[in-house]
């Protein structure tokens, strides 16, 4: 059984505590907390710690914190030459400590505090410096998801660019969508299989295969209704640079 203690007590930190809590394979030894109480409603009181100098022998220490806060965090940790890994999406392994053999462990996906998740369909992400590590990690990503890939540091940078626009974008234009028809007085669920059906395709068509509407159609006459209705000079102007991207796309320079 693969002993592996958390430090981080936000929303990775406590989706993975709900993953290894419920893995036959994985053994949650301890999750490190500034606030302890943080995580009394998961953890036993005893399974806590938030002072490093008590952290107890781990195959490997997963750093679930702020991006900013993983460098000053791993330079904290009281021992030498053990397994630690962030889970970070942008910053390099490089970044910890090299006191410790360094990792990545890369959950991509979004998480909410109250959502659960299904960490199967989770693709994990991972990275280390030497062969022997990458099979440790690999060993305990493979108990929690069916999906795990080698991703180097450059990689996984532009991976998480690319989850930027077709999570975080995509999720503010339907903010944007949804303040549209409330001031239309039109509820916001009558576009919610539109949307599914949307993420759908993606799963059997390339996203460039499934884009439809106006501005793939060229159809000039709606495109200036719309422009016309969105009075609105912030929803104008991404209604335009979106439109002209998708009109321009495949385009040669």
């Amino acid at each position: 059984m693969t002993k592996v203690s958390i430090i981080g007590s936000g929303n990775v930190a406590r989706h993975l505590i709900h993953a290894f809590q419920s893995n036959s394979e994985i053994e949650l030894v301890q999750v490190f907390a500034r606030n302890k109480k943080s995580l009394t409603h998961l953890l036993d009181s005893n399974s806590v710690t938030s002072d490093y100098t008590q952290l107890q022998a781990a195959d490997v220490y997963i750093i679930a914190v702020s991006d900013d806060a993983i460098a000053e965090v791993s330079s904290q940790l009281p021992f030498e030459n053990q397994l630690v890994v962030h889970t970070s999406g942008t910053v390099p392994l490089t970044t910890l400590e090299s006191k410790n053999r360094r990792g990545v462990f890369y959950p991509l996906q979004t998480f909410s505090k109250d959502k659960a998740v299904n960490f199967k369909t989770i693709p994990i992400c991972l990275e280390a410096e030497n062969e022997k590590d990458l099979q440790t990690l690999n060993q305990i990503a493979s108990t929690i998801s069916d999906a795990v890939y080698q991703i180097n540091s450059e990689q996984r940078k532009a991976l998480h660019v690319a989850a930027v626009f077709v999570n975080n974008f995509v999720n503010h234009l339907y903010q944007m969508g949804s303040e549209i028809c409330d001031n239309n007085n039109v509820p916001f669920e009558i576009l919610k299989p539109l949307i599914q059906e949307t993420a759908n395709k993606i799963v059997s068509l390339s996203p460039k295969e499934a884009q439809t509407g106006p501005a793939k159609r060229n159809d000039l006459t709606t495109i200036e209704a719309h422009q016309q209705f969105l009075t609105d000079e912030n929803l104008s102007t991404i209604y335009t640079l979106l439109t002209q991207s998708i009109q321009n796309n495949g385009k040669k320079l």
